[in-house]
């Protein structure tokens, strides 16, 4: 098989680079170890910045979102109970988010690469990217129907954080930057009304909570935990009572409680891999970072990473220009690393770490308080959590 562009990985940012290089004229094979139903069946958020759904209107696969996606023009804080609302578009000077579940825009991605007649092969195993510091790099990979080989121009690592791209660059090349949270989130799905209309995101002395959702009648909801705890440990009354009291009295009140059909425990780590790019190799999404999900970075920064990308790769196949792929790993850095902060900081402000005495928690309280009180501190928060623009 030949193609220019092999893509690994057919989660968001995989399906979201193929669409754009299909855009662009450009060839692309998408390789994939699981099958369709397996990727489009992994929940994870649902928070969409402005730039992405601009993204997806730009490359014509919004119809649902519009018609289904939230949109939210603000969102809410709490410390001990006590909530206040920032009002993010008046905030950003007029941008806002979309609450569309990730599964919803890999449903999407998925119909319209079928209908657009992208190849996809789904099973692939034993995927191997080689030569890739060479001009003719290939991938090697063993489907369905048997062995396979995908010469190409450039590989792209879109296969999250345990795939075979980043490990493709040289021990003595890639470097490492991570940080591991000593505690994990909560999550349960369940079909009942949200608490709010808008996401809240609690600090208490207890630990953090966040209260968001699906729809308007599926809420999505999470409680800080030890990563020693089980799901055995965490039966769904237990739950209810821990987000009431971490929400507070008035939200707690306004609680629908019900049964969970979907419940998980996730750790959380900031990390970042330098560089994005080596030889025809390049990573873009959880391939190359992960941010903790306080803030819901993590789609949006692999939106962020394909766009700067497919646009160096149709100036690359368009113009014969490397100026785009040679600078790609720099400006999708300098975005990273600003989302990182975003995220460490968030999270930061709103958890409960094991150091986390008297003093300190006063200064969490302390810094909540200054943001409910600054319109200036409200619209930094703002212009990070709506989407900063490409780097």
């Amino acid at each position: 098989m030949r193609t220019q562009v092999a893509i690994i990985g057919a989660g968001p940012a995989g399906l979201i680079l193929a669409h754009l290089l299909h855009a662009a004229n450009v060839e692309t094979i998408v390789i994939e170890r699981q099958t369709r139903a397996y990727v489009e069946g992994r929940v994870r958020a649902g928070v969409l910045e402005q730039g992405t759904v601009e993204c997806l209107a730009r490359l014509g696969l919004d119809q649902r979102l519009r018609a289904e996606g939230l949109r939210h023009s603000g969102t809410h804080l709490s410390a001990d109970g006590e909530d206040f609302r920032i009002d993010l578009e008046q905030a950003s000077g007029g941008a806002c988010v979309t609450v569309y579940g990730q599964q919803e825009v890999t449903h999407d991605l998925f119909e319209a690469a079928q209908a657009r007649g992208l190849t996809i092969l789904f099973e692939a195993g034993d995927v191997r990217p080689q030569d890739i510091e060479t001009e003719k790099p290939f991938v090697t990979c063993r489907t369905p129907a048997g062995e396979q080989r995908i010469d190409c121009d450039v590989i792209v690592g879109c296969d999250g954080f345990h795939g075979v791209c980043r490990q493709a660059i040289p021990p003595d090349v890639l470097r490492s930057f991570e940080r591991v949270y000593p505690f994990g989130w909560l999550g349960i799905l369940t079909e009942r009304p949200p608490v709010s209309d808008e996401l809240v995101y609690a600090s208490h002395e207890r630990g953090f909570a966040l209260a968001s959702m699906r729809s308007m009648t599926r809420s999505r909801y999470y409680i800080q935990c030890d990563m020693e705890q089980r799901l055995e440990d965490w039966p769904d009354e237990r739950i209810w009572d821990e987000l009431a009291l971490r929400l507070g009295p008035a939200l707690g009140a306004r609680l629908q409680r019900g049964p969970s059909f979907e419940k998980s425990i996730a750790p959380l780590r900031s990390y970042v891999a330098e560089p994005m790019r080596h030889g025809r190799l390049f990573l873009a999404g959880d391939a190359a970072h992960i941010v903790p999900p306080t803030g819901a970075k993590g789609l949006n920064l692999a939106v962020s990473d394909v766009t700067m990308l497919g646009e160096a790769l149709a100036e690359f196949f368009g113009e014969g220009s490397s100026a785009g792929i040679d600078t790609y790993s720099a400006r999708a850095l300098a975005r990273v690393w600003k989302a990182e902060r975003f995220s460490w900081w968030f999270t930061s402000l709103t958890h409960r770490f094991p150091d986390t005495g008297d003093f300190e928690r006063r200064m969490q309280v302390a810094e909540l308080a200054y943001l409910r009180s600054s319109p200036r501190a409200q619209a930094s928060f703002a212009e990070n959590y709506v989407g900063l623009p490409l780097a």
